[in-house]
């Protein structure tokens, strides 16, 4: 492979509450990151470079559903790609996203960690669509596709919930 994940899907403070460890975020982000570090760097002995993707989920509350406050959210991603960053990550991996306030909090906050680090990263946003061709909150995958390019990713999919087929 060129491009190794990280394992933080859910490592930001939001999630991590659940498990009363929202503290640790940016250790356990720095953890992930710099682990994928290691195993991309011990393949890259065929001359090619290999890549940290520091992968960065939804969560588990929407700011368009009114589950968290937009600020609050993004501030948690904050410290997560902070951590990402610090660890090695080569890139932000913004993925299986159903609500584009969570995408707007999510880039924010990976630009608003770049900016302090002093290094840009590429951003990749992937969104999840359902088989009706909308995201879990509603939008259409035209008008996603519209409001994230607005945004300026470095690249943009989709992921999860639908399969090849649909």
């Amino acid at each position: 492979v060129d491009v190794v994940e990280t394992a933080s899907f859910g490592s930001f403070s939001t999630v991590l509450a659940k498990y009363e460890i929202p503290e640790r975020s940016y250790e356990l982000n720095v953890a992930s990151a710099s682990i994928a570090r290691r195993v991309a760097d011990d393949f890259a002995t065929d001359g090619r470079a290999r890549y940290v993707a520091g992968s960065i989920g939804p969560g588990t509350k929407l700011p368009s559903l009114g589950h968290i406050g937009f600020a609050e959210l993004r501030d948690a991603y904050v410290d997560q790609a902070r951590g990402l960053l610090d660890g090695g990550a080569d890139l932000f991996l913004i993925e299986t996203s159903m609500d584009l306030l969570q995408v707007k909090a999510a880039m924010q906050a990976c630009r608003r960690a770049m900016r302090e680090a002093g290094r840009e990263v590429p951003i990749q946003v992937q969104v999840t669509m359902e088989t009706t061709g909308r995201m879990l909150v509603g939008t259409e995958i035209g008008a996603a596709y519209a409001a994230i390019g607005a945004m300026r990713p470095d690249v943009s999919g989709i992921n999860c919930a639908t399969g090849p087929a649909e």
